[in-house]
């Protein structure tokens, strides 16, 4: 089982910042994952939330503000293709989330899809979504780009069905209301896992890659050496 550093390791250190992946890497994670949102300049920004208020005290939406102004506000913010040159020269992978719903509509997945096809190797790159109009984007972009259709509730049951996705990404509490979907012959990307008990339980079950905020944790867990 691979284990992803969510948002890097974000146990240790402020999210999607340099210093988290790099801390990944240090705590011998097998890739990062990351949250993409664009930006009123047009940038590929790493950003979970649809503000800057949770991390950065200010209200200001990030589809609404310059890469430049959300630096003012947080220095630490990156750019993808900032995360893609640290991926490159530590040889991680990399699943990029690309969040919905946003003003922009799907202009988020085809600057991620530009962007990514500039990249000598893909391999290890998927892009995952909770909406399934953005896979089906990704899959007319580029049907050979790996994809991952995101689970989280009850209402899923269409996703599952009718996404093109090859791999599934149920959250840790859903995987294990629904078991049944470690036999479904799909690969699993499952999140946010960060309680032992989980962690034992994805590794028993099968789960092909593990997201966590502390990679270094869920190695000493699973005795990964």
């Amino acid at each position: 089982m691979k284990i992803y550093a969510h948002r890097g390791a974000s146990t240790d250190y402020p999210e999607m910042t340099i210093r988290a992946y790099k801390g990944a890497i240090d705590a011998g994670a097998d890739g990062f994952e990351c949250d993409v949102r664009v930006t009123k300049d047009n940038k590929l920004v790493l950003w979970h939330d649809a503000d800057m208020k949770r991390v950065a005290g200010y209200p200001g939406r990030i589809a609404e503000m310059d890469f430049k102004q959300i630096k003012d506000h947080y220095q630490g913010a990156i750019l993808l293709e900032e995360l893609l040159e640290l991926v490159r020269d530590s040889d991680k992978e990399l699943a990029i989330e690309t969040k919905h719903p946003v003003p922009t509509t799907s202009t988020v997945e085809k600057k991620v899809m530009e962007l990514i096809s500039q990249e000598k190797s893909k391999t290890g790159i998927t892009i995952m979504s909770f909406s399934w109009l953005a896979l089906e984007i990704i899959r007319k972009i580029n049907p050979a780009q790996p994809t991952v259709a995101l689970l989280e509730n009850r209402f899923n049951a269409a996703m599952r069905r009718f996404t093109s996705a090859p791999f599934l990404g149920p959250s840790v509490e859903y995987l294990r209301s629904k078991p049944e979907l470690t036999h479904q012959h799909k690969k699993l990307f499952v999140w946010t896992v960060d309680d032992a008990d989980d962690m034992r339980f994805c590794s028993d079950n099968g789960v092909e890659v593990l997201i966590t905020n502390n990679p270094s944790f869920a190695r000493k867990v699973l005795g990964y050496h």
